[in-house]
């Protein structure tokens, strides 16, 4: 993941997000385990599908740390997945892609979590 995180550095829109203090806290009351399972909602109801009836503006850009964290990793819509991650627009994503997705998320919200208390 090294590879993605630098290639999105580079990038001025995908490097202005960053976690708010309140996105920390509610990451902290809420606990990893949960953010995870958001986020593999968001991604298995989101993202996953083939045809996306809103694709490209099905996620917000705000109120949960998963979504931030979606547009910084480009994976907020089929484009953008499509653009930096190689996954074909209007193909259901598979098990392993979901995961990568996940993860990648998961990564970047522990690395802004990190930032915070650093």
């Amino acid at each position: 993941m090294k590879d993605i995180f630098e290639k999105l550095a580079q990038s001025k829109f995908r490097s202005r997000f960053k976690l708010s203090k309140s996105d920390i806290e509610y990451i902290e009351k809420k606990e990893l385990d949960t953010i995870r399972a958001h986020a593999v909602d968001f991604v298995s109801r989101r993202i996953a599908p083939a045809y996306i009836e809103n694709d490209g503006k099905q996620t917000p850009m705000r109120n949960h740390p998963v979504f931030k964290a979606q547009h910084a990793t480009a994976t907020c819509c089929r484009g953008c997945i499509q653009k930096w991650h190689g996954f074909e627009k209007n193909v259901e994503l598979d098990e392993k892609q979901q995961k990568y997705i996940v993860d990648l998320i998961m990564c970047w919200i522990q690395k802004q979590i990190d930032i915070f208390h650093s």
